[in-house]
């Protein structure tokens, strides 16, 4: 077992408003949004955005840029993502768009699974992963359908001998996916998608994992230990070598800790050169949104003990199959649990955190997200089913309606 990097004296202790408001700000949530840059500028400062395959309000990835941009045009975001050279999909915090830039900054990944062999137990004979190779190089970027067929059954984890070649190639670096048809990743070899620059880079452990940890700080903010290692999952024994000298300087957290205690973090120095101001995002978010896609991390900052209960049988979930946070003036104070249906957003349970008994201060905001949020999906009419106090129901319905 890897022992811990040890901590430098910290440069400064920060209150726990101070670290909300950093993490906030670097993530996009807090100050002027940069639109110039757009969909491809958040990409590239949150330097990975997580995929899934739920879509309520809307894919996760599309909800990222929303969060932070606004209404930004759903097809844009689409364009901004796949098919532009500018990005590719790849094993980051779990399967994610990242900055093209970042390919040769995963060749530490990338190596790791080429030496294990194998890709989560499946098994593929050499000539199978050659075929594969040949058909890309011979026709060019094509699905896994395309290459001829993705599952044996419909049990989702019984791969064909092509798809487990595929994602086998895909894992070690041979094929890249910089683009999405219809949700089927389209793949291509790397050799000939990516751009020769990046391509021929030779990077070392160290260095990847070095510039990643900085990365990592820079849209963290201020970042324990254990939030390094999870922006993209990196191990323990990657991450401790390098934490010294990645740039980031140690700091401490009021309130971090075990019961209320200082706890140890590393800073971004910019984060820590100005004072976050400026005006706070009201918005829904999506539950894999790098903010608070950690648990641990966001119960620390934000007090909310928030998971996705997409896979939690009906009648055991409590905040809804896709519960979206619902993010004002810096803090989480409600989730909020969507669908659709033709042109109306249905909220189908709302729940706000307590207001000393009634939760009435966050229904502007939250009828404020609603409405932006139905806008922006093409809907014209919010209809709010389950709300956890009821009595708040008639100053809901008319700050919608006076909308």
């Amino acid at each position: 077992m890897t022992a811990a990097a040890p901590h430098s004296a910290p440069v400064t202790v920060l209150s726990a408003d101070d670290a909300r408001r950093i993490a906030l700000r670097a993530q996009g949530l807090l100050g002027a949004p940069d639109r110039r840059a757009g969909v491809r500028g958040v990409l590239r400062h949150l330097g990975a955005v997580q995929l899934d395959t739920i879509s309520v309000l809307a894919r996760s990835h599309e909800l990222v840029p929303y969060a932070r941009l606004g209404a930004v045009g759903r097809p844009a975001v689409e364009a901004a993502y796949w098919g532009g050279g500018t990005s590719f999909e790849y094993w980051s915090h779990a399967a994610c768009v990242l900055p093209v830039e970042e390919w040769p900054l995963f060749a530490f990944r990338r190596r790791r699974y080429r030496d294990r062999g194998h890709l989560w137990g499946h098994q593929v004979t050499p000539e199978a992963y050659r075929l594969v190779l040949d058909r890309l190089r011979a026709e060019g970027p094509l699905t896994s359908t395309e290459l001829g067929g993705a599952k044996k059954t419909a049990e989702w984890w019984d791969w064909s001998d092509t798809k487990i070649a595929v994602e086998r190639a895909l894992a070690f670096g041979d094929v890249v996916c910089t683009e999405r048809r219809s949700w089927k990743r389209v793949y291509a070899l790397a050799e000939q998608a990516i751009p020769d620059a990046l391509f021929g880079q030779e990077r070392s452990d160290g260095e990847c994992v070095r510039t990643l940890v900085a990365q990592a700080g820079a849209a963290l903010g201020v970042a324990t230990r254990a939030d390094l290692l999870d922006y993209h999952r990196l191990r323990a024994e990657e991450l401790d070598p390098v934490l010294a000298d990645c740039g980031l300087v140690a700091v401490e957290v009021a309130g971090w800790g075990p019961d209320g205690t200082p706890a140890p973090a590393w800073a971004d120095p910019a984060a820590l050169a100005t004072t976050p101001r400026g005006r706070h995002r009201t918005t829904l978010l999506s539950p894999f949104d790098s903010l608070i896609w950690d648990r641990a991390r966001t119960e620390r900052i934000f007090g909310m003990s928030h998971r996705l209960e997409a896979y939690t049988p009906k009648h055991k979930r409590v905040h809804g199959y896709f519960a979206m946070p619902l993010l004002a003036g810096g803090r989480l104070v409600g989730r909020v649990d969507p669908a659709r249906e033709g042109r109306t957003l249905i909220a189908r349970q709302v729940s706000l955190t307590d207001d000393r008994g009634r939760g009435t201060r966050h229904l502007e905001p939250l009828a404020t997200a609603l409405r932006e949020a139905a806008a922006w999906v093409g809907c014209d009419t919010v209809r709010v089913e389950a709300l956890h106090d009821e009595r708040l129901r008639p100053a809901l319905e008319k700050l919608l309606a006076d909308g």
